[in-house]
């Protein structure tokens, strides 16, 4: 592929961020002055809001300069330098050395030129999505965003526009909820091969792009956490994201105050605008409470008392746009979101675009059968709350992150519920996972033997169908014939159980302290 290296004489000087000592004083008023400060005892008086417990389903977007050589996956800027990797043989052999031809000469490729902010978020709409969280910057150390403390960003080199800022505000004209990602955290080490042999991660013109390049082993210093703590607080202040996921890195022992004060800010901020906002966060980097966990492509093996996060995505091969993606079907990502949403999770679903800034006609057919999907089924999905159990059926997924490489293979006695319940009727659903071939679709555990429905069955209907279902309750199961146009479409059929109401309550404050 023939690409022009950069210009280095199109590039503005690089920005001096030695001396933090205002911004972080700034950082400081904010916790001082709101209602959190930066201990964990305090994070734990945290509670996720209602309107992300409510959302279930939203869409990640993992865009950047990686996406102009499509090789691999999203982690190319670190394993184009890693001698004996498939990737840096293809560098070599398409670009040449890395000393002429560097990470850096993508950034002027990544133009953006077909970018349209608004069609994105009808699609995301389209598709149900009720969140819509872009990354602000990878591993790669540059920013989607318009940012004061680098030079290596949107607005100068590349689409020479704020890609994110536009989306974001798009998206919020669609009425969703808007999000950022941070994965600036390992940025301390990314680059480290590129320091072993002649390449231009040892050009000191580039080192504010190629960062610290320091060993994976060693800690981040305190410099480089607090221009990390100060990045994120200028994406909180000129975006005001309502979500703000944070990748792997942060979990390193050095970023811990930092994280505290980060989310005590954060909290902060969002009293102040009246907004009620959520962090995610990986494996143990933040205390118990104090956010929302995350399980990256991968879920839980029950139902967990506080919501959580599975972000996955589209394709098993790469997070990012590259050639030849192994995607996922449409079945499968209706599946992971029932499973997810069954023990009380978020469903966070990735696409890649293109450079060019289209998303790929396989990734939009994606999400338009997951909102298809939905625009039938949602009822049982959006708002609602686990059942007594999150499901039943002889396939167990593996619990835990990084589990999707296979997919689960579901049969038609593999059920998931949800319930909801409204003004006067309560609700239970049974959330095929797929079709039944015979028609008929057995739920075990509405059976009468089961004993896990407190009261009568009043009412059973297929969503979709105007028509009250066929049943049958027999100890055993409930049977439910399902119609033609119920037996098509990704994932299965759902299920809506009605129970009767529940009897008086007797008002025991009423009868508090007379003789009776």
């Amino acid at each position: 592929m023939n690409l022009e290296p950069l210009d280095p004489t199109s590039l503005p000087a690089p920005v001096d961020v030695s001396d933090n000592r205002v911004a972080l004083a700034a950082v400081d008023a904010v916790i001082d002055a709101g209602p959190y400060d930066a201990t964990w005892d305090s994070l734990s008086h945290y509670r996720a809001p209602q309107w992300y417990r409510d959302a279930k389903f939203g869409v990640f977007l993992h865009w950047g300069a990686f996406s102009v050589p499509a090789f691999g996956n999203e982690w190319y800027s670190r394993t184009m330098y890693r001698r004996g990797t498939p990737a840096f043989d293809h560098h070599v052999e398409t670009y040449g050395p890395h000393d002429r031809f560097g990470y850096k000469d993508f950034l002027p490729h990544f133009r953006m030129e077909r970018f349209d902010p608004q069609a994105w978020a009808a699609l995301f709409k389209r598709a149900g999505a009720q969140f819509v969280v872009p990354v602000a910057e990878h591993h790669d150390g540059y920013t989607m965003y318009d940012t004061a403390r680098s030079r290596w960003k949107v607005t100068e080199v590349g689409p020479q526009r704020d890609v994110m800022g536009d989306l974001l505000e798009a998206v919020d004209q669609s009425w969703l909820v808007t999000g950022a990602s941070s994965h600036r955290a390992e940025h301390w080490f990314f680059m480290n091969d590129g320091t072993t042999f002649d390449s231009d991660v040892r050009d000191p013109a580039y080192s504010d792009l190629y960062g610290p390049a320091m060993r994976q082993e060693t800690n981040p210093t305190e410099r480089f956490l607090e221009d990390w703590l100060l990045r994120t607080v200028e994406i909180i202040d000129s975006y005001r994201p309502q979500i703000l996921y944070f990748d792997t890195g942060i979990e390193t022992p050095s970023f811990e105050p930092y994280l505290r004060r980060l989310a005590a800010y954060y909290y902060n901020r969002a009293a102040e605008w009246g907004r009620e906002v959520v962090i995610n966060y990986k494996w143990e980097s933040f205390a118990p409470g104090s956010a929302v966990l995350d399980i990256e492509r991968g879920t839980m093996d029950g139902i967990r008392p506080e919501v959580w996060q599975n972000d996955t995505s589209v394709s098993r091969t790469s997070w990012s746009w590259v050639e030849g993606h192994d995607y996922k079907d449409a079945s499968e990502l209706v599946q992971e979101l029932v499973d997810v949403v069954s023990k009380n999770g978020n469903l966070l679903l990735n696409v890649g675009p293109r450079p060019d800034g289209t998303i790929p006609e396989e990734e939009v057919a994606l999400l338009e059968a997951v909102g298809d999907w939905l625009a039938v089924n949602g009822e049982a999905i959006y708002g609602s709350r686990p059942w007594v159990v999150f499901g039943e059926g002889p396939t167990a997924p593996a619990a835990g992150s990084f589990t999707d490489a296979a997919a689960a293979v579901y049969t038609a006695e593999d059920i998931r519920f949800t319930r909801m319940t409204e003004v006067g009727h309560e609700y239970v659903y049974g959330i095929g996972l797929v079709r039944p071939e015979d028609g008929r679709m057995r739920i075990r555990s509405f059976g009468s033997d089961y004993r896990l429905l407190d009261r009568p069955i009043v009412d059973v209907r297929v969503l979709g169908s105007r028509e009250p279902a066929e049943w049958t309750r027999t100890r055993e199961h409930l049977e439910v014939v399902l119609t033609d146009s119920e037996l098509t479409g990704p994932g299965g059929a759902v299920v809506r159980i009605e129970l009767a109401p529940a009897g008086p309550v007797l008002r025991t404050d009423f009868f508090h302290g007379l003789n009776i």
